[in-house]
């Protein structure tokens, strides 16, 4: 029977990736096993930025992309890491729940996800696993200037 190894977070563009002002990224968080096997345990995460500006006409804005800094081009690696396992969880506390509250339910929630594709494991096994976040390729030529299709 395969073993939970590690969590993984999948780190990859959602959207235009040739827009200076706006970044858009999707995050699926999985569980690696043994066998080489995946579970998928979140596909619905992930975040952006824009850089806002002013109302202007076609020529303005084609201007300021000139001299605008790429926001991909600032992001580095170690940002979109930290930001990608925020993302996956475990969420703020709200409506006076406390941060140990919404820690437990988040776990328990994952191994929830693990037992019904027939992996057992108990929520402080899961939380204690190390937490790999990739990169695509496409993401990381982004972020290093390359420009997708206009």
């Amino acid at each position: 029977m395969a073993v939970l190894t590690c969590l993984g977070t999948f780190v990859d563009i959602d959207g235009h990736e040739a827009d200076l002002r706006e970044m858009s990224v999707s995050a699926r968080h999985e569980a690696e096993l043994s066998d080489g096997g995946r579970v998928v345990l979140l596909n619905d995460r992930g975040w952006g930025l824009s850089r806002l500006t002013r109302a202007s006409t076609a020529a303005e804005d084609a201007a300021r992309d000139d001299d605008m800094p790429d926001i991909w081009a600032a992001q580095t690696v170690d940002d979109v890491q930290e930001t990608a396992r925020v993302v996956v969880g475990p969420d703020e506390p709200f409506d006076g729940r406390s941060q140990e509250d919404m820690e437990a339910d988040h776990w328990a929630y994952l191994q929830q996800i693990l037992q019904r594709q027939g992996v057992v494991v108990d929520a402080a096994q899961l939380r204690r696993l190390p937490h790999d976040v990739v990169l695509s390729q496409r993401m990381l030529a982004r972020m290093s200037g390359e420009r997708g299709d206009t």
